[in-house]
This record gives structure tokens, sequence and C-alpha cells, in this order.
């Protein structure tokens, strides 16, 4: 026998708004009374990703690289709020592309590689032929710098990471993780710093994301292998350290981004 009222009274409000429903959400709001709640649906999400360069088995060749963010962006956006509908991996041509980004539906869609200036990197000049409107085009930041953000038509949105898997991740990070947390609802993380164990060398202009780890429950060790096509510190890390023009000393503490990650994708490797 339990007294009424012990864990909430008429009128509570049990959850804010904006809480992501979790299992113990559906449990509590079954035990409260409610036969239905109302949700903000996962935003949709295309991806598409662009190469001639890239295999999607084996080894590495001369001249041929594994696409790792194919694999590897799917679980990362679902765990930031998104479903998937859909993983692409087109040619470096620019009507491919085109008819690609028109035939697509999704709230959202993401490409990776072709957002430099180089004689096949065509998302700039196909955003431009459909009319596209950029909101973000380009960031001072390393790695990730030609990443971007335009707005399509009825609202939807295209973001453009770069072809480097860990500058992809800056554009993750920085770009689809607030857009997805607005679409879907959801409040943006409160931000958090932590003192680094070891002095970070800066850019000289730009800031720097860097893989760290705590090693405590204070300090974050920064990790090697940062660079923007490395993805080994990054698979170590629990966040990555901003890291401003001229670097951070040892004991200073800097801007922990989290890498919205919960938990394994298939299991333990």
């Amino acid at each position: 026998m339990r007294r009424r009222g012990q864990e909430c009274r008429g009128g509570d409000e049990l959850l804010p708004a904006g809480t992501v429903v979790t299992p113990a959400v559906l449990g509590l709001a079954a035990a409260a009374g409610y036969d239905e709640l109302t949700v903000t649906a996962r935003p949709r999400v295309d991806v598409l990703v662009l190469g001639d360069e890239l295999l999607d088995h084996g080894l590495p060749q001369p001249g041929r690289v594994r696409d790792a963010l194919g694999p590897m962006l799917p679980s990362w956006l679902h765990a930031l709020g998104a479903e998937v509908t859909s993983v692409r991996r087109l040619v470096d041509d620019a009507g491919a592309l085109r008819e690609a980004v028109a035939g697509s539906t999704a709230d959202l869609l993401i490409t990776t590689g072709g957002t430099a200036g180089g004689p096949v990197d065509h998302v700039h000049p196909v955003l431009a032929e459909i009319g596209a409107k950029l909101l973000v085009d380009g960031v001072a930041v390393r790695p990730g710098h030609p990443m971007l953000l335009a707005e399509l038509a009825a609202g939807r949105h295209l973001i453009g990471l770069p072809g480097n898997p860990l500058a992809a991740v800056a554009g993750v990070l920085t770009l689809a993780a607030p857009l997805l947390g607005t679409l879907a609802g959801r409040p943006a993380p409160a931000p958090y710093a932590a003192p680094l164990t070891a002095d970070v060398t800066g850019h000289p202009v730009d800031t720097r994301l860097v893989p760290v780890v705590f090693d405590d429950e204070s300090a974050a060790r920064p990790l090697r292998f940062a660079g923007p096509a490395m993805l080994r510190g990054l698979a170590a890390a629990d966040g990555m350290a901003v890291i401003p023009p001229g670097g951070v000393r040892a004991g200073q503490e800097t801007a922990v981004l989290d890498t919205g990650m919960q938990g394994p994708t298939w299991g333990s490797a």
C-alpha cells in the first residue's frame, strides 16, 4: 500500500517540453495514465557520399581510400536525433549531384566531400544553380574549415561536410548537431570546460578541435592522431577540445564539445 501523491500531485509537470522520449519516459507516462504523447518526429536525413576515389570494401589501394564516412555517419546522426532515410555514394559528377539533391525529400541533406574549390568539387556550383541560400560558407576551424550550411526550397537544409573524416566530424559537431537539435525540439546541451593535461599548439588564426580523453573526473588529455584525415584519436576520445588561436597551456581550461555518441553501436570490439 502506498499513499497517494508521493511521486506527483495533480497539475505537476512531470517532465519539461523537449525531453527525449526514452524507455523510462514511456514508463512514467504509462504509470501516470497517459495513452498518447505528442512528440516531435525525428528529422529525416539523406546522406550523399561523394568521391571517385572511395572504396566500399577491402584494403586501400594506390589512389583509392576506404569510405569511412558512409559507415560512420548514419549511427552518429541517429544518436543526434535523426532518422537516416538513405546513404548513397556518388561519383564526382555535377549532374549526378544535382539530380540527387533535387530528388531528395528529406528535411536535411548531408554531403561529404566536394566543398573545396577543386576541379571536381561540385557542391558550391550545384547549390548556386538550384538557387540555394548559403547560410554558412566556411568556418575558421581546423580541421573542417570548408564546411557549409545552405537553405534549400521549402525550408529544407543541406550541410556540406569536408571529405576528410576528422574534418567531417568537426562539421557534424558544430553544424549538424545544433541544426538537428533544433529540428527535433531537443534542448542544446550545456557547454562545459576542462583543464588540459598537456600543452596544445594552436593554429595562427583559426580554432582547432582536438580529440581528448578524461583520465580522471576533471582533466582532459589531448590525444595523438588529430590530423584531418585521421580517426584513431577520435575513436578513443571522450570529446573534442576547443583550442583557440595561439594554443592552450597545460592546466588551462578550455571548452570541450560532447561527441553526442552514447554507448556502442553494435557491441564491444
